[in-house]
């Protein structure tokens, strides 16, 4: 019987888990149920799939919109302009669409048996959990995560370890951008319906990259939930059938390759585009690097395009789109080819670093390039050094003041913050996440100016 077709996986019940010992199956796999909403039969007034309902819900959400003042890699632009968190995001869910609809129309080639399945609509589900991806991320990018870890494993932060247990402090110390964006998605703030953005859970579960706690996060401080969303997630993982290893771990929901590889293909190309346009790096550097993705069968008909072009700029445009494609193309094959192990989750690591040799060895080489050259470059760094001295400073601040709050400044400093956010929660674990989802959710020019406000160096307009 085709893997696409098995039957709902055999389970039994070890140490409180449930381990599914078949592979997962497309049919059960996606699913337009959705989160705080599985027992009601909605009546639609158009024509919207369930998947490109999320996506729209996505994009008109306030939290997605705060991502064009959120950091990419280089600062907010000026004169020349770079990405930010909101561009990047809505180029993913480009790339994203294109390599689910690939995918689906491959495998209802493998698997006819699914056309009358959700199959089809991998692409809207993938585009849809590409706009979310960074949601969750701090200000500063991934300064801002170490600033929010390091300010409780190393700093000031460290007094609050008695008052926890191991799952919620190590929850804290490796605070992530990735499992916050699953909570931002899914948590029941004041305020919100149940279920949060009440996305369906092919949605949800595309999001998860780390499918794991925190205290299975290791040395690369990567994990897929916080303790507050584990019921939620398992119970996502159990109705799509996810396969759950014997240490409790899940293995990646399929679509999760695909998200994964539009965000690996989208950050690092584009990374060396944005250094080209800020002269970090030279039209011959950038040529020669882009030049490495090209099909070879291609490469006479790309310089003749390229000696068309008189624009340096528009040269290396057409170079980036040429390297995108290449890489999305192979990333489909590379998924069809290692259907299996996906589901049956033993593929180890993400499709970029299972490409064929040529290409995993050119995304190696620019990768090497972008952290030498782009990530230590000047401004990068200061913007950093910048992040996180703001980011530890309003975490010290707001959660004393959580901790203490009859105290005059404590009131003063609670008074800035939201409702929405449990900062009178009754012990300090949900205390600290409040304040963490309020620091978090904050644009760099907010955290910036509401820093400078707190220390005394600017005062509102009287």
């Amino acid at each position: 019987m085709p893997a696409s077709v098995l039957p709902k996986p055999f389970i039994i019940l070890h140490s409180s888990f449930i381990i599914h010992h078949s592979p997962m199956n497309w049919q059960q796999l996606i699913s337009n149920k959705r989160l705080g909403q599985e027992h009601l039969h909605l009546k639609r007034k158009d024509d919207r799939t369930e998947f490109k309902r999320d996506y729209d819900r996505l994009i008109f959400s306030a939290p997605f919109r705060r991502l064009q003042n959120k950091t990419q890699v280089f600062p907010l632009p000026g004169s020349i302009f770079v990405h930010n968190r909101l561009t990047h995001s809505l180029e993913v869910s480009s790339v994203g669409r294109s390599l689910g609809d690939d995918v689906s129309m491959r495998l209802l080639q493998l698997h006819p048996e699914l056309t009358h399945s959700h199959i089809s609509e991998c692409g809207a589900i993938v585009s849809a959990a590409c706009l979310a991806h960074d949601m969750g991320n701090p200000p500063f990018g991934h300064s801002g995560e170490r600033a929010i870890a390091t300010y409780f494993s190393e700093g000031e932060g460290q007094k609050y370890r008695s008052m926890m247990t191991d799952e919620e402090w190590n929850d804290i110390i490796h605070f992530d951008g990735n499992a916050n964006a699953f909570r931002l998605l899914v948590h029941q703030f004041k305020g919100r319906r149940p279920g949060g953005f009440v996305l369906t859970y092919s949605t949800l579960a595309s999001i998860v990259k780390y499918p794991y706690p925190a205290t299975q996060a290791g040395k690369k401080q990567k994990f897929g939930f916080f303790c507050t969303e584990a019921e939620t997630y398992h119970t996502i993982a159990n109705e799509l059938g996810i396969v759950q290893h014997p240490d409790g771990s899940f293995a990646r929901y399929p679509l999760v390759y695909l998200v994964e590889a539009a965000d690996d293909i989208c950050y690092e190309i584009m990374d060396i585009e944005d250094a080209h346009k800020l002269k970090i790096l030279s039209t011959k550097e950038t040529t020669d690097i882009l030049l490495q993705f090209c099909d070879p069968a291609r490469k006479e008909h790309i310089q003749n395009v390229l000696n068309s072009v008189d624009d340096a700029n528009e040269r290396i445009v057409y170079l980036r789109s040429c390297a995108i494609g290449e890489l999305e193309r192979e990333c489909v094959n590379t998924f069809i080819q290692n259907e299996q192990a996906i589901l049956d989750g033993s593929l180890q690591g993400s499709l970029v670093k299972n490409l064929c040799p040529r290409l995993r060895d050119a995304y190696a080489n620019s990768a090497e390039i972008s952290a030498r050259r782009i990530y230590r470059y000047k401004d990068v760094v200061d913007i950093e050094l910048a992040g996180y001295r703001i980011i530890s400073t309003l975490i010290d601040l707001f959660t004393q003041a959580a901790m203490h709050p009859v105290r005059a400044y404590s009131k003063l400093l609670l008074n800035r913050i939201s409702q929405q956010y449990e900062v009178d929660a009754p012990d300090p674990y949900h205390r600290i996440m409040a304040i963490l989802d309020y620091i978090s959710g904050m644009t760099d020019v907010f955290a910036l100016d509401l820093y400078r406000k707190i220390n005394g160096e600017s005062l509102p307009m009287i």
